[in-house]
């Protein structure tokens, strides 16, 4: 692999023009000698590390044509995926999840987890696809596959056998979705004693809905701590944490820290599917990451689901859903900005567990290229990255828009 010189940049939080340096794959303070090297001008373009997708789900992407919603709640999503379960095949699990990739790409996304059901109904099927959509577009996307229940796993007979072997299979870590369940304390239980005999990481889907009553993220903390799980645990959605008073809150964000228990808020598909049993002053619904960073806790933003009746649009910008929960929350500030990008990069990273994240020396040269005027700029503003690399080589460019203007006097022909 040759070596690459980037010149002329700019880099979030620094003043001037700078340059990196790019060695079989990775960044580094000088060149070996050993290898020849290419240079880039990237003319005050602004470099950040590559965006992190930490909750998605492509087996059950591109799937709104084949569903007919009427309610758009959280069971009819479930009950409207399971039926259109029934006719996925490997490849056509690999088509649409390739359709999902390649827009991720393009904007930016250099990792993903990916979240895959497995039940007796599909099987292995959702997992074969995605381990070939791993290795194939692993040039482009370090892909990481989290197999879960999704129709239950207690109530399921049959479930939590092919979870161990979709693990023994190269499934990387475990999922859960309590409330699915006959028993949803008891599946979270279950599930911590498989993570410590697989020795992964837990990801779960919990407490979806805005009542603060029945919460079972309480559940997860204490088993993260009866089994030594800290800084191994996510969950994601969360909406009843904004159902809670301030006080209650805080006092969760401090257990959840403590615990090293992550939080992915998931704007999308959280703002289509809750609060519809309100018909004026809608909530908003969205876990309140801002308040919970604060308070120490790791947090991320992601896209969850693409063309399906948990969130019937989006093009995997993560851009897109930085400025959304921005918004929505009304975050404008530019820290609060850069705390927004952040839970699409950096802190992401850290729920990752990726060691080698970043721009400095050491670490991996997986990076996308703004025409923006800052990093804050660039969730306000919704910038789309004009090019990315993975490993240091080149993944995608995109020309800016150029405007065709028309001289006056031909302008006022054209509407004579």
């Amino acid at each position: 692999m040759s070596c690459l010189h980037l010149r002329n940049l700019r880099l979030p939080g620094q003043s001037g023009l700078h340059e990196l340096r790019i060695e079989d794959g990775y960044f580094v303070s000088r060149f070996s000698g050993q290898q020849p090297v290419s240079q880039n001008d990237l003319e005050g373009l602004l470099v950040l590390p590559g965006l992190i997708e930490t909750h998605i789900h492509l087996d059950k992407a591109c799937i709104m044509g084949r569903c007919c919603l009427q309610h758009g709640t959280l069971a009819e999503a479930v009950e409207q995926t399971r039926q259109a379960k029934a006719g996925f095949t490997e490849d056509d699990v690999y088509r649409r999840g390739a359709r999902v990739l390649e827009q991720a790409i393009v904007q930016g996304t250099t990792h993903m987890r990916t979240h895959v059901e497995i039940d007796p109904q599909i099987g292995l099927t959702g997992l074969r696809a995605v381990q070939r959509l791993q290795a194939d577009y692993d040039w482009a996307i370090t892909l990481e596959i989290c197999v879960f229940p999704q129709e239950g796993m207690l109530n399921n007979p049959g479930t939590e056998a092919l979870l161990c072997e979709a693990l023994e299979s190269g499934a990387d870590l475990l999922g859960g979705c309590p409330y699915t369940d006959s028993d949803p304390q008891g599946q979270i239980q279950r599930l911590f004693e498989l993570a410590v005999r697989y020795d992964c990481d837990l990801d779960f889907h919990l407490d979806f809905d805005l009542n603060p009553e029945g919460m079972t993220l309480g559940c997860v903390i204490e088993q993260t701590h009866l089994h030594g799980r800290q800084g191994r645990v996510a969950v994601g959605h969360a909406t009843k944490l904004s159902a809670l008073p301030r006080e209650e809150l805080e006092a969760m964000a401090t257990t959840l820290a403590e615990a090293g228990v992550a939080v992915t808020c998931l704007p999308s598909t959280d703002l289509f599917l809750t609060g519809r049993e309100q018909f004026h002053n809608k909530p908003r619904g969205l876990a309140p990451l801002a308040s919970l960073h604060a308070l120490g806790v790791t947090c991320s933003l992601s896209t969850n689901n693409i063309d399906n009746p948990f969130t019937p649009y989006g093009d995997a910008s993560l851009i897109r859903q930085a400025n959304l929960f921005a918004n929505v929350s009304q975050l404008a500030t530019e820290q609060e900005l850069l705390d927004c990008l952040g839970w699409v990069s950096a802190t992401s990273a850290r729920l990752l567990r990726l060691p080698d994240y970043g721009l400095t020396p050491g670490c991996r040269a997986d990076f996308v290229v703004f025409d923006a005027p800052s990093a804050a700029a660039v969730v306000a503003q919704l910038s789309a990255p004009l090019m990315g690399f993975k490993a240091g080589q080149q993944t995608f460019e995109r020309s800016p828009a150029r405007l065709l203007r028309v001289a006056p006097s031909e302008a006022a022909q054209r509407l004579a």
